[in-house]
């Protein structure tokens, strides 16, 4: 086994499970106590002392450059099969990348601090001392003890009802299926939660509880879809949080518990399908996971394929097909040509991250560059996860066994250029093919807009608008801003505007899109509505792109 972002020795010894007991103390930003769990992962953690098995032992902490720190335990003289607890008595430190620790004037309701965490890609080390490496899988359990006026919540199931002592409120959980270290989360704050159903629920902070309820409201429905294409969901819970706004990501697919933005509150659930992106890793991802950060297309890449699976179940055949093409001609190409370019080792499929933070590879190729459009893909995938689930694979292993299940078909997968497909860099030779019905509903309405004069752009309406789904009002804008570049008139934008009331729109992604092409058109008016959308979220996807 090797991982190139770990230290810990992983050839001589693993962790099957960790006992976790923790006090977040928010006026010194900080968790402090113990991990019952060999060298281990770590970044600026404060080691206080290591037991083994109860006894005190030497121990020494030494720098691993961009991986952090290894801690180095002396556990005497051992022999293969053998079992021993270790005990590490810690606080986490001031530099702390896994913790986002907010105080009350940063969340919504202005009036409790709030905690959470981001333990992907190799943050965990900074939370908790341990192999930090995909490629380990452990269970756990928790007690957790915060603030009584607050909720805390994990990537695991509640046991039990919380116990109130003095001023602090105890929780306890437990994660009975082995994950990743990079899949360990905590969300501590001021709550509420609605069911949707038995097993599903959405928390979140209570001046938007409903909103975040409304918004999500077809969650069940649609885990219900996944479960009936890959077979039945085993992690219990799925519940969501919907985090402040300075989470920086779309979503976290925590076990049991799925860390959401809150731009996706667009009002209309136009913005939702994230969710079965999120769902999707319970499978390929959580159940089945990539053994180290060299191999994360396998993780993306087949939780991607899910995801369009789920909503192409939901809201057709045309808009899956229509979001596997934006993928492709958006994401995946936007991603080589702008992000990178060409012949950038990031552009592979299979990464060399030797002395790489994985961070500094994430981009958003290894969500596309894996698609085929292969129909007889489907049963093969619930054969695959049913074979790897809590495992941790390398794309060899994937191929093994694709050659195995299509062992009749031996003959066409030795035609496939795999040598190009996984190890070259750029854009792929084969372009998978599309249904372009929807695109061409962009391209005429764009080509519409673009080519009507100051005085023709008078007498639109916005029927054609409202007429396509949210991903293609996106797009239109976006074939704007990249075919038609500063070439439209400050007139015709203001009439755009006001006719389909963009400026005002409720959906991120279509208000990113949208100053986004104002201000490459150097239209003034933007700028107020373009400095209130960075300053009130901090998603990277939206921030990075307008400041660019």
């Amino acid at each position: 086994m090797y991982d190139p972002s770990s230290s810990a020795n992983i050839n001589e010894a693993t962790i099957d499970h960790f006992s976790l007991n923790w006090t977040v103390d928010f006026c010194k930003c900080q968790i402090f106590g113990s991990v019952v769990l060999s060298v281990l992962d770590s970044r600026s953690l404060e080691i206080i002392n290591v037991k083994l098995d109860n006894e005190i032992v030497d121990y020494h902490v030494e720098n691993a450059g961009i991986l952090g720190e290894k801690i180095i335990i002396n556990v005497g003289k051992r022999k293969d099969g053998d079992k021993f607890n270790l005990t590490i008595i810690y606080n986490t430190g001031e530099k702390c990348s896994a913790l986002q620790f907010l105080k009350a004037e940063q969340t919504v309701t202005k009036a409790k601090p709030y905690l959470f965490s981001q333990c992907q890609a190799i943050y965990a080390r900074s939370i908790v001392p341990c192999m930090d490496t995909p490629s380990v899988k452990q269970s756990y359990d928790a007690v957790v003890a915060v603030p009584n006026d607050l909720i805390c919540l994990m990537s695991a199931v509640a046991v039990g009802k919380p116990e109130e002592i003095g001023k602090m409120m105890k929780y306890s959980f437990k994660q009975s299926i082995r994950i990743p270290s990079y899949l360990l989360a905590i969300v501590v704050g001021l709550m509420e939660k609605r069911d949707f159903s038995a097993r599903c629920a959405v928390w979140a902070e209570p001046t938007v509880i409903d909103k975040a309820f409304y918004e999500f409201a077809e969650t069940e429905k649609m885990l219900q879809t996944a479960e009936n294409l890959v077979g039945k969901y085993e992690w219990g819970r799925y519940d969501l949080v919907v985090l402040p706004s300075s989470f920086p990501f779309g979503g976290m697919e925590n076990p049991c518990l799925t860390f959401i933005t809150p731009t996706l509150l667009a009002g209309d659930r136009s913005a939702a399908y994230v969710i079965a992106h999120e769902i999707s890793h319970s499978w390929t991802g959580n159940l089945v996971s990539n053994a180290n950060w060299e191999h994360f297309w396998l993780n993306e890449g087949f939780t991607t394929f899910l995801e369009r699976k789920i909503i192409g179940k939901l809201k057709g055949e045309k808009e899956r097909q229509f979001e596997a093409q934006c993928g492709w001609e958006g994401h995946l190409i936007s991603a080589v040509k702008e992000q990178y370019f060409d012949d950038h080792p990031f552009t592979k499929l299979i990464l060399d991250l030797r002395d790489r933070d994985p961070e500094d590879a994430f981009s958003s190729i290894p969500y596309e560059k894996q698609q085929l459009g292969v129909t007889s893909f489907n049963e093969f995938l619930k054969k695959y996860i049913e074979k790897f689930a809590q495992k941790s694979i390398v794309t060899n292993d994937w191929k093994v066994f694709l050659y195995e299940y299509f062992s009749d078909k031996k003959n066409i997968l030795d035609k496939i250029d795999w040598n190009n497909w996984l190890y070259d860099a750029g854009i792929p030779k084969t372009k998978p093919q599309f249904d372009d019905t929807a695109m061409r509903e962009v391209v005429e309405l764009a080509e519409e807009w673009a080519n009507m004069t100051d005085s023709e752009i008078m007498n639109i309406d916005n029927k054609k608008y409202l007429s396509l789904s949210a991903m293609q009002k996106e797009k239109v804008l976006s074939y704007l801003r990249l075919e038609k570049g500063s070439s439209l008139s400050h007139t015709k934008l203001a009439r755009l505007d006001e006719v389909n009331k963009l400026s005002k729109t409720g959906n991120c992604d279509i208000l990113s899109s949208w100053i986004q092409l104002c201000l490459k058109n150097y239209w003034k008016d933007i700028i107020p509505v373009a400095f209130d959308f960075v300053t009130r979220q901090g998603r990277i996807k939206y921030v990075r792109s307008i400041y660019r």
